[in-house]
């Protein structure tokens, strides 16, 4: 397999997100996030960890270009950093915040990489999160301000957009369960959240497409493809409820098809926070929708789990090949959500913005031989490969992720990355993984180059 097997014009990159990068989080003039507060609370995050200088992106992007340049990479997602930009969340812009996005854009394009910018992932200016984060409908206010500067300063040179990234991850983890920031729990603040960010994400769409109407925009969403447990009534219902909260709750009212209540009775109740006019608000035409996989899930029923009466059988209970993280390595479930999210006839694109796999990385003689994460690269990608031959609109892959980083909760404990880092010494090292993929995608530079000379 080949990267010039899915076309010409196949888009293949990597990603990566602000927060778990950059570091620097308080040079110059940047505001606090919700994560910089709530990776200080102890037990929080694996070992206490902080990402106050994770991979150190902001002080080395320079380097990470050029090493990006070399792997043969022709686009890179990156997020912005809403506290970069509005150290309050809103209000005076910070001018220092501006032109770090400024200069990094410029050096990938100088680079022949094309930015592919996510402007909300997770980092939510803690000056807002003081006033109820994405519990407060005024997030919608603060979040268009922030967008329609981004889109302004950067849009005469970033083609791609994302609005969001993974929501039902940070309204869940964050609104309802309480394990990621803000560490808010409760039914009433997921719900608030849940529907303040279906409204962000067709807002911020609008905004892009009001300024220039040739962006290319789009929105990123996790998915796991869902099994239930046995065929047992109970068990079916239980994985339907399940895939209608994990794969539909924030897709099915950007398409216009409103949240899917019949499944998940329990979102009747979000209606006392919709106004009138939201239905039309929720709903945009996106030029893509971002797939983020990386496994599938088996449910069964329980009367113990309120609201969905479902209950995860995790992984390591099944006996079943897995990640460092503990989920299933189960490359078909690629193929599966591409498929479905392809029967969606207002889904015009499909591009997977995120997959990859964390292992156990060791170091040693400066080499990094992962052998497993190659594996599991090139099983996922036949399952792009052919769900793409079956007709599904996938027109990218981006692997998740560059270099290893902060991974959330997990702290600096968990390594996803084609490069390899030394957080003591910030050292990169191009993992055996990372030379395949530059290996694999010397094809499509060859087809780049012969279709630019004729």
């Amino acid at each position: 397999m080949k990267a010039i097997d899915f076309g010409p014009d196949f888009k293949w990159g990597v990603s990566s997100s602000s927060f778990q990068t950059e570091g620097a989080y308080q040079t110059d003039d940047k505001g606090i996030s919700i994560w910089d507060l709530f990776s200080g609370v102890p037990g929080k995050i694996n070992g206490n960890k902080k990402a106050h200088i994770s991979c150190d992106f902001y002080n080395r992007y320079i380097q990470d270009l050029i090493l990006m340049n070399y792997m043969n990479i022709k686009n890179f997602r990156f997020s912005i950093s809403w506290p970069r930009i509005f150290p309050e969340g809103f209000g005076k812009v910070n001018e220092k915040g501006l032109d770090f996005y400024d200069r990094l854009i410029d050096y990938s394009l100088e680079m022949d990489i094309d930015p592919w910018v996510t402007l909300y992932h997770w980092d939510l200016p803690q000056a807002l999160e003081d006033k109820g984060g994405w519990t407060n409908r005024s997030v919608i206010h603060w979040f268009s301000k922030y967008v329609e500067t981004c889109i302004k300063k950067f849009g005469d040179r970033v083609q791609n957009w994302m609005i969001l990234n993974e929501p039902l991850v940070f309204t869940g983890a964050g609104y309802f369960l309480g394990i990621h920031a803000p560490g808010k729990k409760g039914m009433s603040p997921f719900l608030q959240a849940v529907h303040h960010a279906v409204l962000c994400q067709s807002m911020g769409g609008r905004i892009a497409k009001s300024w220039n109407g040739k962006l290319n925009i789009g929105t990123t969403f996790s998915t796991s493809h869902i099994e239930p447990l046995s065929k047992h009534i109970l068990n079916v219902n239980a994985a339907e409820k399940v895939d209608a909260l994990v794969n539909r709750l924030f897709l099915e009212p950007l398409l216009g098809l409103g949240y899917p209540t019949r499944d998940l009775p329990f979102l009747n109740t979000i209606e006392k926070y919709v106004q009138p006019g939201d239905e039309q608000l929720m709903v945009f035409p996106m030029d893509f929708i971002g797939v983020q996989n990386y496994t599938r899930e088996i449910v069964r029923h329980t009367s113990f789990v309120p609201y969905i009466n479902a209950r995860i059988v995790k992984a390591e209970k099944r006996n079943v090949p897995k990640t460092a993280m503990q989920w299933e390595i189960y490359p078909k479930a690629m193929y599966h959500i591409l498929k479905k999210y392809a029967t969606y006839p207002q889904i015009k694109n499909l591009i997977v913005t995120e997959n990859g796999a964390a292992f156990n990385d060791e170091l040693e003689n400066d080499k990094v031989n992962d052998l497993a994460r190659i594996n599991f690269l090139k099983s996922y990608l036949a399952e792009v490969k052919k769900a793409k031959q079956e007709g599904a609109p996938v027109r990218g892959y981006f692997v998740w992720c560059f270099t290893d980083n902060f991974e959330w909760t997990e702290g600096l404990s968990k390594r996803f990355g084609l490069v390899h880092v030394d957080f003591a010494t910030q050292k990169r090292t191009i993992k055996a993984s990372g030379g395949w993929y530059r290996n694999f995608l010397t094809t499509a530079k060859m087809s780049e180059a012969q279709k630019m000379t004729g």
